[in-house]
Protein backbone atom coordinates (compact mmCIF):
# COMPACT_ATOMS: atom_id res chain seq x y z
CA UNK A 1 0.00 0.00 0.00
CA UNK A 2 1.25 3.48 -0.88
CA UNK A 3 0.93 5.31 2.80
CA UNK A 4 2.54 8.74 0.79
CA UNK A 5 5.50 8.76 2.92
CA UNK A 6 7.70 9.27 0.60
CA UNK A 7 10.32 11.56 1.31
CA UNK A 8 9.52 11.84 4.87
CA UNK A 9 12.10 11.54 7.57
CA UNK A 10 11.43 9.69 10.65
CA UNK A 11 13.23 8.38 13.72
CA UNK A 12 12.34 5.10 15.05
CA UNK A 13 13.30 4.35 18.90
CA UNK A 14 14.38 0.89 19.68
CA UNK A 15 14.13 0.38 16.36
CA UNK A 16 17.19 -2.02 16.05
CA UNK A 17 15.35 -5.13 16.28
CA UNK A 18 12.32 -6.86 17.06
CA UNK A 19 8.98 -4.76 16.33
CA UNK A 20 10.77 -1.64 15.66
CA UNK A 21 12.81 -3.00 12.77
CA UNK A 22 9.98 -4.11 11.17
CA UNK A 23 8.95 -0.48 11.76
CA UNK A 24 11.73 0.97 10.38
CA UNK A 25 11.70 -1.47 7.37
CA UNK A 26 8.06 -0.54 6.72
CA UNK A 27 8.80 2.80 6.86
CA UNK A 28 11.89 2.83 4.19
CA UNK A 29 10.09 0.60 2.08
CA UNK A 30 6.82 3.22 1.42
CA UNK A 31 9.96 5.78 0.79
CA UNK A 32 10.66 7.68 4.31
CA UNK A 33 13.68 7.94 5.00
CA UNK A 34 14.66 6.00 8.70
CA UNK A 35 16.87 6.78 11.55
CA UNK A 36 17.12 3.47 13.33
CA UNK A 37 17.77 4.53 16.91
CA UNK A 38 18.76 2.46 19.48
CA UNK A 39 20.45 1.56 22.52
CA UNK A 40 22.28 -1.02 20.85
CA UNK A 41 24.40 0.98 18.13
CA UNK A 42 25.96 -2.52 16.88
CA UNK A 43 22.35 -4.21 15.80
CA UNK A 44 21.59 -0.49 15.38
CA UNK A 45 24.41 0.12 12.54
CA UNK A 46 23.24 -3.51 11.25
CA UNK A 47 19.35 -2.79 10.26
CA UNK A 48 20.27 0.34 8.99
CA UNK A 49 22.59 -1.66 6.40
CA UNK A 50 20.42 -3.74 5.43
CA UNK A 51 17.66 -0.93 4.96
CA UNK A 52 20.07 0.47 2.65
CA UNK A 53 21.16 -2.68 0.99
CA UNK A 54 17.55 -2.94 0.25
CA UNK A 55 17.03 0.26 -1.71
CA UNK A 56 15.65 2.19 1.10
CA UNK A 57 17.36 5.25 3.18
CA UNK A 58 18.43 4.61 6.50
CA UNK A 59 21.25 5.94 8.96
CA UNK A 60 21.83 4.48 12.49
CA UNK A 61 21.81 6.46 15.77
CA UNK A 62 22.76 5.21 19.23
CA UNK A 63 20.39 6.52 21.78
CA UNK A 64 20.12 6.28 25.40
CA UNK A 65 16.28 7.76 25.50
CA UNK A 66 16.48 8.29 29.48
CA UNK A 67 19.44 10.66 29.19
CA UNK A 68 18.34 14.05 27.56
CA UNK A 69 21.62 14.50 26.60
CA UNK A 70 21.80 11.58 24.28
CA UNK A 71 18.06 12.32 23.01
CA UNK A 72 18.97 15.90 21.84
CA UNK A 73 22.00 14.54 19.58
CA UNK A 74 19.67 11.69 18.41
CA UNK A 75 17.68 14.66 17.27
CA UNK A 76 20.16 17.03 16.08
CA UNK A 77 21.79 14.34 14.16
CA UNK A 78 18.53 13.81 12.32
CA UNK A 79 18.40 17.28 11.59
CA UNK A 80 21.90 17.71 10.37
CA UNK A 81 21.56 14.70 7.73
CA UNK A 82 17.81 15.35 6.49
CA UNK A 83 17.47 19.20 7.84
CA UNK A 84 13.81 18.18 9.26
CA UNK A 85 11.64 15.66 11.06
CA UNK A 86 8.20 14.45 10.13
CA UNK A 87 7.90 11.28 11.98
CA UNK A 88 8.77 10.04 15.84
CA UNK A 89 7.95 6.23 16.69
CA UNK A 90 8.31 5.78 20.61
CA UNK A 91 8.92 2.19 20.58
CA UNK A 92 12.10 1.74 22.64
CA UNK A 93 11.02 -0.54 25.49
CA UNK A 94 11.61 -3.67 27.38
CA UNK A 95 9.93 -6.36 30.25
CA UNK A 96 11.34 -7.09 33.71
CA UNK A 97 8.17 -9.52 35.17
CA UNK A 98 7.65 -10.80 37.92
CA UNK A 99 4.96 -10.39 41.03
CA UNK A 100 5.44 -7.08 42.98
CA UNK A 101 6.49 -8.55 45.96
CA UNK A 102 9.44 -9.35 44.27
CA UNK A 103 10.06 -6.31 42.21
CA UNK A 104 12.77 -4.14 43.11
CA UNK A 105 12.58 -0.18 42.93
CA UNK A 106 15.05 -0.54 40.39
CA UNK A 107 12.83 -3.07 38.59
CA UNK A 108 10.10 -0.64 38.73
CA UNK A 109 11.80 2.59 37.33
CA UNK A 110 14.04 0.59 34.77
CA UNK A 111 10.81 -0.39 32.88
CA UNK A 112 8.83 2.79 33.70
CA UNK A 113 11.73 5.35 32.67
CA UNK A 114 12.62 3.40 29.20
CA UNK A 115 8.84 3.57 28.53
CA UNK A 116 7.60 7.17 30.04
CA UNK A 117 10.65 8.59 30.15
CA UNK A 118 11.86 8.36 26.86
CA UNK A 119 8.89 8.65 24.95
CA UNK A 120 8.38 12.44 27.14
CA UNK A 121 12.27 13.52 26.14
CA UNK A 122 11.96 12.47 22.68
CA UNK A 123 8.19 13.72 21.89
CA UNK A 124 9.22 16.86 23.53
CA UNK A 125 12.46 17.74 20.86
CA UNK A 126 10.20 16.64 18.22
CA UNK A 127 7.07 18.32 18.64
CA UNK A 128 9.26 21.71 18.37
CA UNK A 129 10.78 20.84 15.32
CA UNK A 130 7.36 19.43 13.31
CA UNK A 131 5.62 22.56 14.81
CA UNK A 132 8.05 24.57 12.64
CA UNK A 133 6.46 22.86 9.52
CA UNK A 134 3.00 22.50 10.77
CA UNK A 135 3.07 18.67 9.87
CA UNK A 136 4.06 16.01 12.13
CA UNK A 137 3.27 12.33 13.06
CA UNK A 138 3.56 10.43 16.93
CA UNK A 139 2.75 7.32 17.26
CA UNK A 140 3.99 5.84 20.66
CA UNK A 141 3.55 2.11 21.02
CA UNK A 142 1.61 1.02 23.66
CA UNK A 143 0.84 -2.87 24.50
CA UNK A 144 -2.34 -4.46 25.23
CA UNK A 145 -0.88 -4.77 28.76
CA UNK A 146 -2.15 -1.34 29.61
CA UNK A 147 -5.35 -3.89 30.42
CA UNK A 148 -3.11 -5.17 33.22
CA UNK A 149 -0.95 -8.20 33.35
CA UNK A 150 -0.17 -10.36 35.75
CA UNK A 151 3.41 -10.24 36.68
CA UNK A 152 3.71 -6.74 34.55
CA UNK A 153 3.11 -4.34 37.04
CA UNK A 154 5.88 -2.02 35.96
CA UNK A 155 5.46 -2.78 32.17
CA UNK A 156 1.80 -2.72 32.15
CA UNK A 157 1.58 0.74 33.88
CA UNK A 158 4.15 2.01 31.46
CA UNK A 159 2.22 1.17 28.54
CA UNK A 160 -0.99 2.46 30.49
CA UNK A 161 0.55 5.66 30.71
CA UNK A 162 1.87 6.23 27.13
CA UNK A 163 -1.69 5.93 26.40
CA UNK A 164 -2.49 8.84 28.88
CA UNK A 165 0.82 10.80 27.35
CA UNK A 166 -0.73 10.60 23.97
CA UNK A 167 -3.87 11.84 24.87
CA UNK A 168 -2.19 14.44 26.53
CA UNK A 169 0.28 15.07 23.54
CA UNK A 170 -2.70 15.06 20.89
CA UNK A 171 -4.66 17.65 23.00
CA UNK A 172 -1.60 20.10 23.15
CA UNK A 173 -0.15 19.96 19.51
CA UNK A 174 -3.18 19.64 17.10
CA UNK A 175 -3.45 23.15 16.38
CA UNK A 176 0.67 22.66 14.77
CA UNK A 177 -0.66 19.91 12.53
CA UNK A 178 0.61 17.17 14.65
CA UNK A 179 -1.42 14.17 15.46
CA UNK A 180 -0.23 11.74 18.19
CA UNK A 181 -1.78 8.28 18.46
CA UNK A 182 -1.22 5.17 20.01
CA UNK A 183 -0.92 0.96 19.07
CA UNK A 184 -1.00 -1.50 21.29
CA UNK A 185 -0.04 -4.90 19.93
CA UNK A 186 -0.87 -7.87 21.83
CA UNK A 187 1.21 -11.22 21.34
CA UNK A 188 3.56 -10.39 18.46
CA UNK A 189 5.97 -12.92 17.13
CA UNK A 190 9.07 -11.17 17.68
CA UNK A 191 12.71 -13.18 18.28
CA UNK A 192 12.32 -12.10 21.69
CA UNK A 193 8.50 -14.10 21.82
CA UNK A 194 9.74 -17.34 19.70
CA UNK A 195 12.72 -17.90 21.81
CA UNK A 196 11.12 -17.96 25.16
CA UNK A 197 10.98 -21.74 26.83
CA UNK A 198 7.23 -21.46 26.96
CA UNK A 199 6.32 -20.14 23.35
CA UNK A 200 4.58 -23.57 22.69
CA UNK A 201 2.09 -22.56 25.48
CA UNK A 202 1.85 -18.93 24.49
CA UNK A 203 1.09 -19.78 21.29
CA UNK A 204 -1.36 -22.47 22.22
CA UNK A 205 -3.00 -20.14 24.24
CA UNK A 206 -3.20 -17.62 21.69
CA UNK A 207 -4.98 -19.72 18.45
CA UNK A 208 -7.35 -20.93 21.19
CA UNK A 209 -8.23 -17.19 22.93
CA UNK A 210 -7.86 -15.13 20.31
CA UNK A 211 -10.21 -14.46 17.55
CA UNK A 212 -8.40 -14.05 14.64
CA UNK A 213 -6.27 -17.51 16.16
CA UNK A 214 -2.79 -16.73 15.92
CA UNK A 215 -0.21 -15.08 16.95
CA UNK A 216 0.77 -11.52 15.64
CA UNK A 217 3.46 -10.71 13.21
CA UNK A 218 5.71 -7.62 13.89
CA UNK A 219 4.78 -6.24 10.38
CA UNK A 220 1.07 -6.73 11.47
CA UNK A 221 2.20 -3.49 13.48
CA UNK A 222 4.56 -1.91 11.19
CA UNK A 223 1.47 -1.31 9.05
CA UNK A 224 -0.50 0.28 11.20
CA UNK A 225 1.96 2.42 12.34
CA UNK A 226 2.46 3.48 8.94
CA UNK A 227 -1.14 4.23 8.33
CA UNK A 228 -1.52 6.05 11.37
CA UNK A 229 2.10 8.10 9.88
CA UNK A 230 0.57 8.70 7.07
CA UNK A 231 -1.65 11.55 6.05
CA UNK A 232 -4.38 9.18 5.24
CA UNK A 233 -4.73 9.47 8.85
CA UNK A 234 -4.61 13.32 9.06
CA UNK A 235 -8.37 13.44 11.23
CA UNK A 236 -7.19 10.77 13.86
CA UNK A 237 -5.28 11.86 17.18
CA UNK A 238 -5.73 10.72 20.67
CA UNK A 239 -6.53 7.70 19.80
CA UNK A 240 -5.25 3.87 20.41
CA UNK A 241 -5.21 0.81 17.70
CA UNK A 242 -5.17 -2.05 19.37
CA UNK A 243 -3.11 -4.81 16.89
CA UNK A 244 -4.47 -7.91 19.46
CA UNK A 245 -6.23 -10.68 16.46
CA UNK A 246 -8.97 -9.10 19.06
CA UNK A 247 -8.03 -10.12 22.05
CA UNK A 248 -8.84 -7.75 24.75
Amino acid sequence: MDYGLRGKIAIVTGGANGIGAAICETLAAEGASVVVADVNAELGERKAAEIRSNGGQAIAQHVDVIEEASVQALFETTIAKWGRLDILINNAGFTRDMRITKMSVGDWDAVVDVILKGAFLCTRAAVLIMAEYGWGRVVNISSRAHLGNRGQANYSAAKAGVIGFTKAMALENGRNGITVNAVAPGIIGTDAVLTLPHFSKIKEAAELNTPIPRIGEPEDVAHAVAFLASEHASYITGDVLHVTGGRY
